[in-house]
């Protein structure tokens, strides 16, 4: 029994210890490696293309980030032109409004201007109840001239009259200027004509004399 264990022993060892089987181990092994090292290159190859493929990626994604952000501030510029075209347009459509009638009443003003007049020329002393004509007249142009007065305020038309008022280049026009006694320099001493104002703009300046230091 114990011989056979030591032949047993001894065959295991030459076949471990085979020259043959000795020779095979480092193919076996460079067959390993090779595997391995295939394996890896082949994840090395991935590897730039993924590395490729992320970096196209981030390039496209920056690209619509800076379409995004320019388009933005093209719709904000739109939109702000939008409302200041809206904002020019309510404004036109106001000033229509209120200032269309400008031309009819540059008119009417000379119409007023005659009615003035003719209320000033009559002397007061001649109209009396001995004068029924004359003083019908009279009434009935004083009449005419508060009535159109009153038309010209409700459509926002304002007489100037501004006698002893400091001078506005704004609502005034200079005839001349002179010393005149009792007035300040600078300030309105003698109106010939009236002006109007509609709406608060100027339609037509009064003419004035302005007084001035001796």
């Amino acid at each position: 029994m114990a011989s056979w264990c030591v032949r047993a022993v001894r065959q295991s060892y030459s076949v471990v210890a085979s020259p043959a089987l000795i020779r095979a181990s480092p193919r076996l092994l460079c067959t390993a490696t090779q595997q391995k090292n295939g394996h890896r290159s082949e994840e090395e190859a991935e590897k730039p293309e993924q590395s490729s493929a992320e970096k196209a990626l981030m390039e496209e994604k920056t690209q619509l980030e800076d379409q995004l952000k320019d388009m933005t501030e093209k719709y904000k510029r739109a939109l702000a032109d939008t409302e200041n075209l809206r904002t020019r347009s309510q404004k036109m459509i106001d000033d229509a409004k209120l200032y269309g009638i400008q031309g009819f009443c540059k008119d009417l003003l000379e119409v007023a201007d005659i009615l003035e007049k003719a209320t000033e020329s009559v002397p007061k002393e001649e109209v009396t109840s001995h004068n029924p004509h004359l003083k019908n007249l009279y009434d009935g142009l004083v009449m005419t001239e508060v009535q159109i007065q009153k038309v010209f305020t409700k459509h926002g038309l304002v007489k100037l009259n501004p006698e002893g008022l400091k001078f506005d280049p704004y609502e005034h026009e200079a005839l001349f200027h002179a010393p005149v006694e009792g007035k300040e320099p600078g300030s309105v001493a003698v109106v010939t004509k009236v002006g109007y104002k509609l709406h608060g703009r100027t339609l037509r300046p009064a003419l004035v004399g302005v007084a001035k230091a001796p």
